[in-house]
């Protein structure tokens, strides 16, 4: 395993050096869209709804809509301004007991190992925890945001569990539930005998994904049959050389403006008015051009007919 993020946890005067690693991993069989004639994949444009253009990803920013339908957009430099959480430290809050934290909280699981030096204090912790049938909630910055989580046993490892917020959590809002229910004794002695006759000690490795064996097992098949063709060849894109193009422009038109700045800066530094060191671009097509060699000749070529045919004139009168 990779570890992802490395710190500390610390309780009272203990800080016991940690790495975190991921504790569980996603087995599900991705697939991708294609096109049935030819198998090429199926792409999606940044579409706007409002003008129809394809938006490019600087364009983009985040938007809010409120409940009154108005919408508020956030920028770079808006989300810049907003307080980031930092650091390396799993501060523990309070230890409190096990049976007083329901599951609904939970995220997600990661492993925590202890640095070479910090064995003996991670196991300390490790220990009381068990003995005291107590899990210690903590917080701490993944990801630039502030996390609730709490740390429990798990065999030998101590796991960092995430928490979600309290507002987080829904409130069940059923209102059958509301009604008084009669249940007889009987009825409840059954249910009870059902639940004995069915119970077991939970051993995780009886369970697998059935759906997910049998796509492995159909792709397996489709393999051994020799129903594959190769994966095709993507062609490029027209909006992408449109990009590129513009994207070419952009730095083209940067360019120029640097080399303008510089000139101002450097004619301004000299105690000069400062010049353009380029003519706009609506302006250019108004400068007059010098003509070429063979347009001269011809021009020239012309002007020297009409001389001699004047001269022609001249004589005959």
């Amino acid at each position: 395993m990779r570890a992802m993020w490395s710190g500390a946890v610390s309780f009272g005067l203990v800080s016991v050096p940690i790495k975190l690693y991921s504790a569980t991993t996603n087995h599900d069989i991705r697939f991708h869209q294609v096109h049935g004639a030819d198998g090429g994949r199926i792409r999606y444009k940044r579409t706007c709804t409002v003008c129809g253009e394809v938006v490019e990803y600087a364009d983009i920013v985040k938007g809010y809509e409120t409940e009154d339908g108005e919408l508020i957009t956030l920028d770079e430099s808006d989300l810049d301004s907003l307080p980031v959480a930092s650091g390396h430290e799993i501060d523990v809050v309070e230890f409190v007991p096990a049976d007083q934290i329901d599951p609904l909280l939970f995220d997600k699981s990661y492993y925590l190992e202890p640095e070479t030096k910090a064995a003996k204090p991670y196991a300390l912790l490790r220990e009381a925890l068990a003995e005291t049938d107590r899990m210690a909630i903590v917080r701490f910055a993944l990801r630039q945001r502030e996390s609730l989580a709490l740390l429990r046993v798990r065999d030998k490892t101590i796991v960092l569990q995430t928490m979600l917020w309290p507002d987080e959590v829904r409130e069940p809002d059923f209102d059958i539930l509301d009604q008084d229910i009669e249940l007889r004794p009987q009825e409840r002695q059954m249910a009870a005998s059902l639940i004995e006759s069915m119970g077991a000690d939970f051993d995780p490795t009886e369970f697998h994904d059935e759906y997910r064996d049998a796509v492995v097992e159909l792709i397996e098949s489709k393999k051994e049959h020799g129903d594959t063709k190769p994966a095709p060849v993507e062609q490029k894109r027209d909006d992408e050389g449109d990009s590129m193009t513009d994207l070419l422009s952009a730095l083209q038109a940067s360019v120029e403006a640097a080399r303008g700045s510089s000139g101002k800066k450097a004619a301004t530094k000299a105690g000069a008015e400062p010049q353009e060191t380029e003519e706009p671009a609506e302006e250019k097509p108004a400068r007059a051009r010098k003509p070429s060699t063979r347009r001269k000749k011809a021009d020239e070529g012309e002007d020297g007919a009409e001389k001699k045919t004047t001269t022609r004139k001249r004589r005959t009168a």
